[in-house]
């Protein structure tokens, strides 16, 4: 459906979105990250998805809502106002939504919200990423 590595240079262990489901360019963005026991972050005596990992992942969404242009690069800048309310477990689907709220040469300033079986873990009133445009040709 989307390639996700031809948008945001991200790539295993740190690419925190398996798969977009939908996409308003510009506007928002859902996708969804499957945690399973294989992930780095999983041990023995942590058993769930580290709760920044899940901010990273919607920043990371962020970022592919919107770029336009291949080669330009998004970087999370800041966040604020992030509750976290829950936690996510191997076996769970994180369902992932940003939407943007502003986007002003470059900064683009968004919320997010993750949740599992349709209960909210996390929310972030405020995920800004700089979108680094390609001066490639």
């Amino acid at each position: 459906m989307f390639d996700i590595p031809s948008v945001i240079p991200h790539r295993y262990p740190f690419l925190m979105i398996d798969r977009i489901t939908a996409i308003e360019q510009g506007k928002w963005v859902k996708g969804y990250k499957n945690v399973t026991w294989n992930e780095w972050y999983i041990t023995e005596s942590h058993q769930c998805m580290p709760s920044m990992m899940i901010v990273e992942a919607l920043a990371q969404l962020g970022a592919f809502a919107t770029i336009e242009q291949e080669k330009s690069l998004g970087f999370l800048s800041s966040i604020s106002g992030v509750e976290i309310l829950g936690e996510a477990y191997p076996g769970d689907r994180i369902e992932l939504f940003y939407e943007v709220v502003k986007n002003r040469r470059g900064f683009v300033l968004g919320r997010g919200e993750a949740t599992v079986e349709d209960k909210v873990i996390i929310r972030a009133e405020e995920i800004m990423i700089y979108i680094q445009k390609s001066t490639e040709g």
